[in-house]
Protein backbone atom coordinates (compact mmCIF):
# COMPACT_ATOMS: atom_id res chain seq x y z
CA UNK A 1 0.00 0.00 0.00
CA UNK A 2 2.90 2.54 1.06
CA UNK A 3 4.26 2.07 -2.87
CA UNK A 4 1.21 2.60 -4.03
CA UNK A 5 1.36 5.77 -2.00
CA UNK A 6 4.47 6.62 -2.89
CA UNK A 7 3.85 6.22 -6.83
CA UNK A 8 0.65 8.19 -6.62
CA UNK A 9 2.39 11.04 -4.82
CA UNK A 10 5.03 11.17 -8.08
CA UNK A 11 2.79 10.78 -10.52
CA UNK A 12 0.93 13.95 -8.80
CA UNK A 13 4.05 15.92 -8.80
CA UNK A 14 5.12 15.02 -12.45
CA UNK A 15 1.50 15.93 -13.55
CA UNK A 16 2.13 19.48 -11.56
CA UNK A 17 5.19 19.98 -12.78
CA UNK A 18 4.54 19.21 -16.18
CA UNK A 19 1.53 21.94 -15.57
CA UNK A 20 4.22 24.62 -14.44
CA UNK A 21 6.31 24.05 -17.24
CA UNK A 22 2.90 24.39 -19.84
CA UNK A 23 1.61 27.73 -18.45
CA UNK A 24 5.39 29.33 -18.45
CA UNK A 25 5.25 28.31 -22.08
CA UNK A 26 1.78 29.97 -22.74
CA UNK A 27 2.33 32.73 -24.82
CA UNK A 28 2.22 36.64 -23.57
CA UNK A 29 -1.65 37.92 -24.17
CA UNK A 30 0.10 41.34 -23.97
CA UNK A 31 0.45 41.49 -27.67
CA UNK A 32 -3.43 41.36 -27.77
CA UNK A 33 -3.85 44.96 -26.45
CA UNK A 34 -2.46 46.27 -29.22
CA UNK A 35 -5.60 46.70 -31.22
CA UNK A 36 -3.86 46.24 -34.59
CA UNK A 37 -2.56 42.68 -33.41
CA UNK A 38 -3.33 39.84 -36.08
CA UNK A 39 -3.16 36.27 -34.27
CA UNK A 40 -3.73 33.40 -36.96
CA UNK A 41 -5.63 30.46 -34.97
CA UNK A 42 -7.78 27.03 -36.54
CA UNK A 43 -10.95 27.06 -36.24
CA UNK A 44 -13.58 23.85 -36.87
CA UNK A 45 -16.14 23.43 -40.07
CA UNK A 46 -19.17 21.54 -39.37
CA UNK A 47 -18.02 19.05 -41.36
CA UNK A 48 -15.05 18.35 -38.53
CA UNK A 49 -12.28 20.14 -40.85
CA UNK A 50 -9.76 22.79 -39.74
CA UNK A 51 -9.29 25.79 -41.18
CA UNK A 52 -7.22 29.25 -40.92
CA UNK A 53 -8.87 31.69 -39.02
CA UNK A 54 -7.25 35.13 -38.45
CA UNK A 55 -8.22 37.05 -34.80
CA UNK A 56 -7.55 40.57 -35.88
CA UNK A 57 -8.19 43.81 -38.83
CA UNK A 58 -6.98 41.17 -41.24
CA UNK A 59 -9.97 39.62 -41.05
CA UNK A 60 -12.44 40.82 -43.82
CA UNK A 61 -15.00 40.48 -41.48
CA UNK A 62 -13.55 42.14 -38.50
CA UNK A 63 -15.48 44.26 -36.22
CA UNK A 64 -13.86 47.21 -34.04
CA UNK A 65 -15.35 47.75 -31.01
CA UNK A 66 -16.83 50.80 -31.94
CA UNK A 67 -19.05 49.59 -34.75
CA UNK A 68 -20.99 47.43 -32.52
CA UNK A 69 -24.13 48.22 -31.17
CA UNK A 70 -24.54 48.64 -27.53
CA UNK A 71 -26.95 46.30 -27.26
CA UNK A 72 -25.13 43.37 -29.02
CA UNK A 73 -22.71 43.48 -25.95
CA UNK A 74 -24.86 44.09 -23.54
CA UNK A 75 -27.16 41.19 -24.71
CA UNK A 76 -24.11 38.45 -24.76
CA UNK A 77 -22.38 39.96 -21.68
CA UNK A 78 -26.13 39.58 -19.73
CA UNK A 79 -26.85 36.14 -21.36
CA UNK A 80 -23.15 34.83 -21.09
CA UNK A 81 -21.71 36.27 -17.88
CA UNK A 82 -24.07 37.85 -16.25
CA UNK A 83 -20.57 39.06 -13.88
CA UNK A 84 -18.54 40.11 -16.48
CA UNK A 85 -17.27 43.71 -14.91
CA UNK A 86 -17.44 42.08 -11.34
CA UNK A 87 -14.81 38.74 -11.62
CA UNK A 88 -11.47 39.25 -12.77
CA UNK A 89 -11.59 36.87 -15.07
CA UNK A 90 -13.24 33.38 -13.46
CA UNK A 91 -16.72 33.64 -11.57
CA UNK A 92 -16.07 31.57 -8.44
CA UNK A 93 -20.18 32.16 -7.64
CA UNK A 94 -20.65 30.78 -11.33
CA UNK A 95 -18.85 27.50 -10.86
CA UNK A 96 -20.28 26.79 -7.47
CA UNK A 97 -24.21 27.34 -8.98
CA UNK A 98 -22.82 25.05 -11.53
CA UNK A 99 -21.29 22.43 -9.72
CA UNK A 100 -24.74 22.26 -7.50
CA UNK A 101 -26.51 21.98 -10.75
CA UNK A 102 -24.50 18.95 -12.21
CA UNK A 103 -24.74 17.23 -9.22
CA UNK A 104 -28.87 17.47 -8.88
CA UNK A 105 -28.84 16.50 -12.42
CA UNK A 106 -25.99 13.95 -12.31
CA UNK A 107 -24.40 15.01 -15.54
CA UNK A 108 -22.05 17.58 -16.72
CA UNK A 109 -25.15 20.28 -18.29
CA UNK A 110 -24.31 23.27 -16.97
CA UNK A 111 -20.51 25.53 -17.84
CA UNK A 112 -19.20 28.52 -15.84
CA UNK A 113 -16.62 29.86 -17.98
CA UNK A 114 -16.25 33.60 -18.03
CA UNK A 115 -16.47 35.75 -21.48
CA UNK A 116 -12.37 36.11 -20.55
CA UNK A 117 -12.22 32.17 -20.51
CA UNK A 118 -14.19 31.69 -23.49
CA UNK A 119 -11.34 34.08 -25.42
CA UNK A 120 -8.97 32.13 -23.85
CA UNK A 121 -9.79 29.07 -25.22
CA UNK A 122 -10.80 30.11 -28.55
CA UNK A 123 -8.05 32.41 -29.14
CA UNK A 124 -5.07 30.19 -27.63
CA UNK A 125 -6.24 26.89 -26.84
CA UNK A 126 -8.17 23.36 -28.14
CA UNK A 127 -11.18 21.94 -27.55
CA UNK A 128 -9.76 19.44 -25.98
CA UNK A 129 -12.04 18.57 -22.71
CA UNK A 130 -8.49 18.08 -20.39
CA UNK A 131 -8.13 19.00 -16.64
CA UNK A 132 -4.60 20.42 -18.45
CA UNK A 133 -6.50 22.59 -20.68
CA UNK A 134 -9.04 23.79 -17.97
CA UNK A 135 -5.80 24.65 -16.00
CA UNK A 136 -4.38 26.65 -18.93
CA UNK A 137 -7.77 28.26 -19.67
CA UNK A 138 -7.84 29.73 -16.31
CA UNK A 139 -3.87 31.13 -16.16
CA UNK A 140 -4.69 32.95 -19.32
CA UNK A 141 -8.02 34.53 -18.43
CA UNK A 142 -6.66 35.24 -15.19
CA UNK A 143 -3.83 37.12 -17.19
CA UNK A 144 -5.85 38.71 -19.61
CA UNK A 145 -7.85 40.62 -17.14
CA UNK A 146 -4.69 42.50 -16.02
CA UNK A 147 -3.16 43.46 -19.22
CA UNK A 148 -6.69 43.85 -21.22
CA UNK A 149 -9.35 46.20 -20.53
CA UNK A 150 -13.26 44.92 -20.63
CA UNK A 151 -14.11 46.57 -23.72
CA UNK A 152 -11.54 44.79 -25.60
CA UNK A 153 -12.11 41.55 -24.48
CA UNK A 154 -16.09 41.56 -25.53
CA UNK A 155 -14.43 42.93 -28.42
CA UNK A 156 -12.44 40.22 -28.97
CA UNK A 157 -14.90 37.58 -28.24
CA UNK A 158 -17.64 38.79 -30.43
CA UNK A 159 -15.34 38.47 -33.25
CA UNK A 160 -14.31 35.12 -32.85
CA UNK A 161 -17.97 33.57 -31.85
CA UNK A 162 -19.55 30.95 -33.92
CA UNK A 163 -22.68 31.60 -34.63
CA UNK A 164 -23.19 29.29 -37.85
CA UNK A 165 -21.83 26.66 -40.54
CA UNK A 166 -18.23 28.33 -40.63
CA UNK A 167 -19.30 31.79 -39.60
CA UNK A 168 -17.14 33.07 -36.94
CA UNK A 169 -17.75 36.53 -35.58
CA UNK A 170 -20.46 38.97 -35.32
CA UNK A 171 -19.57 40.92 -38.52
CA UNK A 172 -19.92 37.32 -40.59
CA UNK A 173 -22.78 36.89 -38.68
CA UNK A 174 -24.77 39.95 -39.32
CA UNK A 175 -23.78 40.06 -42.94
CA UNK A 176 -24.84 36.12 -43.24
CA UNK A 177 -28.09 36.34 -41.51
CA UNK A 178 -29.39 39.72 -41.91
CA UNK A 179 -27.46 41.24 -44.99
CA UNK A 180 -26.10 44.01 -43.26
CA UNK A 181 -23.02 45.57 -40.76
CA UNK A 182 -23.19 44.60 -37.22
CA UNK A 183 -23.90 48.79 -36.81
CA UNK A 184 -26.99 48.31 -38.56
CA UNK A 185 -28.32 45.37 -35.80
CA UNK A 186 -31.61 46.27 -34.33
CA UNK A 187 -32.08 45.27 -30.80
CA UNK A 188 -33.99 42.21 -31.76
CA UNK A 189 -31.33 40.99 -34.42
CA UNK A 190 -28.24 41.57 -31.63
CA UNK A 191 -30.63 39.26 -29.31
CA UNK A 192 -31.12 36.57 -32.22
CA UNK A 193 -27.41 36.03 -32.81
CA UNK A 194 -26.88 36.55 -28.86
CA UNK A 195 -29.36 33.45 -27.99
CA UNK A 196 -27.56 31.26 -31.02
CA UNK A 197 -24.27 31.20 -28.96
CA UNK A 198 -24.80 28.06 -26.59
CA UNK A 199 -25.02 26.12 -29.80
CA UNK A 200 -25.41 27.32 -33.15
CA UNK A 201 -25.10 23.43 -34.65
CA UNK A 202 -28.14 22.05 -32.94
CA UNK A 203 -29.23 23.35 -29.96
CA UNK A 204 -30.03 26.77 -30.89
CA UNK A 205 -29.58 26.70 -34.62
CA UNK A 206 -32.69 28.69 -36.06
CA UNK A 207 -33.61 26.02 -38.94
CA UNK A 208 -34.06 23.19 -36.27
CA UNK A 209 -35.48 25.02 -33.47
CA UNK A 210 -36.43 28.67 -34.37
CA UNK A 211 -38.64 28.59 -31.85
CA UNK A 212 -36.10 27.99 -28.91
CA UNK A 213 -34.09 30.64 -30.82
CA UNK A 214 -36.74 33.43 -30.42
CA UNK A 215 -38.04 32.69 -26.54
CA UNK A 216 -34.40 33.11 -25.66
CA UNK A 217 -34.28 35.75 -28.09
CA UNK A 218 -37.27 37.33 -25.57
CA UNK A 219 -35.50 36.35 -22.45
CA UNK A 220 -32.55 38.52 -23.40
CA UNK A 221 -34.49 40.95 -24.44
CA UNK A 222 -36.04 41.21 -20.95
CA UNK A 223 -32.87 41.15 -19.42
CA UNK A 224 -31.77 44.51 -21.37
CA UNK A 225 -35.36 46.17 -20.61
CA UNK A 226 -34.52 45.50 -16.82
CA UNK A 227 -30.82 46.45 -17.09
CA UNK A 228 -32.18 49.88 -18.72
CA UNK A 229 -30.52 49.31 -22.11
CA UNK A 230 -33.65 49.59 -23.70
CA UNK A 231 -36.26 51.76 -23.28
CA UNK A 232 -39.67 50.42 -22.46
CA UNK A 233 -40.74 51.61 -26.07
CA UNK A 234 -37.66 50.13 -27.64
CA UNK A 235 -38.46 46.85 -25.81
CA UNK A 236 -41.77 46.71 -26.97
CA UNK A 237 -40.82 47.77 -30.52
CA UNK A 238 -38.10 44.31 -30.16
CA UNK A 239 -40.39 42.38 -28.91
CA UNK A 240 -43.03 42.86 -31.83
CA UNK A 241 -39.94 42.38 -34.43
CA UNK A 242 -39.73 38.93 -36.53
CA UNK A 243 -36.47 38.25 -37.89
CA UNK A 244 -36.34 37.64 -41.17
CA UNK A 245 -33.59 34.84 -42.18
CA UNK A 246 -36.20 32.42 -44.00
CA UNK A 247 -34.37 32.81 -47.79
CA UNK A 248 -31.16 31.86 -46.06
CA UNK A 249 -32.35 28.14 -45.35
CA UNK A 250 -31.57 26.90 -48.22
CA UNK A 251 -28.00 28.71 -48.24
CA UNK A 252 -27.46 26.99 -44.78
CA UNK A 253 -28.21 23.20 -46.02
CA UNK A 254 -25.81 23.40 -48.51
CA UNK A 255 -23.30 24.73 -46.56
CA UNK A 256 -23.52 22.11 -44.15
CA UNK A 257 -23.77 19.49 -47.78
CA UNK A 258 -20.47 20.72 -49.11
CA UNK A 259 -17.34 18.72 -48.68
CA UNK A 260 -15.41 21.74 -48.62
CA UNK A 261 -17.85 24.13 -47.06
CA UNK A 262 -15.09 27.13 -45.72
CA UNK A 263 -12.86 29.30 -46.90
CA UNK A 264 -10.76 31.62 -45.18
CA UNK A 265 -12.85 34.73 -43.66
CA UNK A 266 -10.04 37.22 -44.27
CA UNK A 267 -9.94 36.12 -47.99
CA UNK A 268 -9.75 39.51 -50.39
CA UNK A 269 -11.97 36.81 -52.61
CA UNK A 270 -14.93 37.53 -50.58
CA UNK A 271 -14.95 41.04 -52.01
CA UNK A 272 -15.82 44.44 -50.75
CA UNK A 273 -17.92 44.34 -47.38
CA UNK A 274 -20.64 47.15 -47.23
CA UNK A 275 -19.50 50.15 -44.55
CA UNK A 276 -21.32 50.98 -41.68
CA UNK A 277 -24.47 52.90 -41.76
CA UNK A 278 -24.22 56.10 -40.10
CA UNK A 279 -27.09 56.46 -37.33
CA UNK A 280 -29.09 60.16 -37.48
CA UNK A 281 -27.51 61.76 -34.08
CA UNK A 282 -31.11 61.77 -32.28
CA UNK A 283 -30.71 57.23 -32.99
CA UNK A 284 -27.71 57.83 -31.33
CA UNK A 285 -28.38 59.65 -27.92
CA UNK A 286 -31.44 57.00 -27.75
CA UNK A 287 -29.44 53.72 -28.15
CA UNK A 288 -25.72 54.31 -26.80
CA UNK A 289 -25.43 54.09 -22.94
CA UNK A 290 -25.21 57.17 -21.35
CA UNK A 291 -21.56 58.50 -20.65
CA UNK A 292 -19.68 55.36 -22.35
CA UNK A 293 -19.22 55.52 -25.78
CA UNK A 294 -18.59 51.53 -25.49
CA UNK A 295 -21.53 50.42 -24.02
CA UNK A 296 -19.75 49.85 -20.90
CA UNK A 297 -22.96 51.48 -19.12
CA UNK A 298 -26.11 50.93 -19.58
CA UNK A 299 -28.56 53.58 -19.79
CA UNK A 300 -30.47 54.05 -16.33
CA UNK A 301 -28.37 51.61 -14.24
CA UNK A 302 -26.23 52.66 -11.26
CA UNK A 303 -23.25 50.23 -12.45
CA UNK A 304 -19.75 50.09 -10.99
CA UNK A 305 -18.56 48.43 -14.75
CA UNK A 306 -15.50 50.46 -15.51
CA UNK A 307 -14.79 52.32 -18.44
CA UNK A 308 -13.41 51.22 -21.63
CA UNK A 309 -9.81 52.13 -20.91
CA UNK A 310 -10.50 50.79 -17.45
CA UNK A 311 -8.15 47.41 -16.80
CA UNK A 312 -10.37 44.67 -14.54
CA UNK A 313 -9.21 44.75 -11.17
Amino acid sequence: MKKILIACAGIVVLYLAYVIVSLALMPPVADLANRKTNVSIQVKDWQGAYHPFTVGPKNHYWTPSATIPPEMKWSVILAEDANFYKHEGIDVKAIKNAIKYDLEKKSFAKGASTITQQVAKNVYLSREKTLTRKLKEVYLALRMEQELTKGRIVELYLNVVELGPSVYGIGHGARYYFGKHPSALTPRECTFLAAMLPGPRVAYNPYRNMAKVLRRSDMILKLLRTKGVLSEGEYRLALAEAPNIAGLQRKVEESIKREESFKPLSSASLGPMPGPEQPSAAEKENREPTGQPEAEQPKGENSSAPAEGTKGQ
